[in-house]
């Protein structure tokens, strides 16, 4: 079968990939997956959308990401509802290095447009009422922020491009690909065989095993990270509140569920995605600590889900130097839903060779040949 790109993977960055290559003009663009749409990690994920972060990069992909979701119904002419709902983003500080680095986050977010602000324990309390006063010293606040029906909006983006021609293959897995000099030439699934001019890595929790395959050592990992969800109640709590110290972020969803997750330091480099009881052990305490009244509800189920992880905690969305035909979008390190709609609009530009949106070269792949790159993004839980 000839195509002239093939994508291995639909997740929302593969199908935002192929939305916006198709939208560009390419024709003949076939995305394949080893599941089903959202499968991955896009299905598992906590849903939210901020902009508020310690880096440059990571602000300006996820404000300009922003804009596009809050005119993605219309632009993708999607007849259903995203659940799109932009109450803020109540970030937590601690203690008072954390007060700190907030006030120079802030300082970085409202020079890039974000209408982020430091506000007092008592102002924070006026926006949750439920927050533990003595749990947390200030906060950070942008009323611009929000979460997302992970389904719905990937939906979208497979909807839009299917009308603009994009094929789709599911359960189907990418097992082999052979390489003519620096350019891939065949892919070979479980059920195809693809003549290609492009390659397009958005595999997730399986990124460097596809990047292997083409012959490229991508430096990312899968690492599980857990959620639970409680069961729906009245409407309690607007933003999502977080805390990186205290390790937890939770959301009250428009149908009344809270969803909350968080990350654990020890956790095996794998791709295992069960569900534990320490999890359910910890996030009781922290949720009791930080937000007793919802500690109070019932958990109606738990379950794991893959961050590929990226040295820097930063994305690596580039072409490569070893194969000139091999594209990637992966290293979000939790993170990708909230940028994918900037993920898909940069690799089409590569790819299509336009001048892309941004300057490219900090997301590239390349920055880890030098031993001392810098973690910058350490607003993550």
């Amino acid at each position: 079968m000839k195509v002239n790109c093939l994508i291995i993977g639909a997740g929302i960055s593969g199908v935002s990939i192929a939305y916006n290559l198709a939208k560009k003009g390419m024709k003949n663009i076939h995305v394949v997956d080893k599941g089903y749409f959202t499968s991955g990690a896009t299905g598992r994920c906590g849903a939210g959308v901020r902009q508020q972060w310690a880096s440059k990069r990571n602000c300006i992909l996820t404000k300009k990401s922003m804009e596009f979701f809050e005119r993605a119904k219309k632009e993708l002419a999607y007849e259903g509802d995203l659940e799109f709902k932009q109450e803020g983003y109540l970030i937590l500080a601690i203690n008072e290095e954390e007060h700190k680095q907030f006030t120079k986050n802030v300082k970085l977010q409202n020079s890039l447009g974000i209408p982020s602000k430091q506000i007092t324990k008592e102002e924070a309390l006026k926006i949750v009422p439920h927050l533990n006063k003595d749990a947390f010293i200030s906060a950070t606040f942008c009323n611009t922020d929000g979460h997302l029906n992970p389904f719905k909006m990937t939906e979208a983006y497979y909807l839009a491009a299917k009308r603009l021609g994009v094929t789709f293959s599911f359960f189907e897995e990418v097992v082999e690909m052979k390489r003519e000099g620096e350019k891939i030439t065949n892919v070979t699934t479980t059920k195809n065989n693809y003549q290609t001019e492009i390659v397009v890595n958005a595999a997730g929790g399986y990124a460097h095993e596809v990047g292997m395959m083409a012959g490229v050592d991508i430096p990312v990992y899968a690492e599980n990270h857990e959620i639970l969800v409680t069961e729906p109640v009245e409407k309690m709590q607007g933003p999502m509140v977080i805390s990186f110290a205290k390790n937890i972020y939770c959301q009250q969803v428009p149908h009344g569920s809270f969803i909350m997750g968080r990350s654990d330091p020890n956790v095996p480099k794998d791709h295992n995605i069960e569900s534990s009881w320490q999890f359910l052990d910890e996030m009781s305490k922290t949720v009791a600590d930080i937000l007793p009244q919802v500690s109070k509800l019932r958990v109606i189920r738990q379950w794991g889900g893959s961050y590929n992880m990226s040295p820097d905690r930063e994305p690596i969305i580039s072409g490569t130097d070893e194969v000139v035909n091999f594209y990637m979008a992966c290293g979000f390190s939790g993170h990708g839903f909230m940028i994918a709609p900037m993920t898909g609009l940069l690799l089409s530009e590569l790819i299509m060779g336009e001048k892309t949106t941004l300057e490219m070269d900090s997301f590239h792949l390349k920055r880890f040949k030098d031993k001392d790159f810098v973690i910058t993004e350490k607003s993550v839980v």
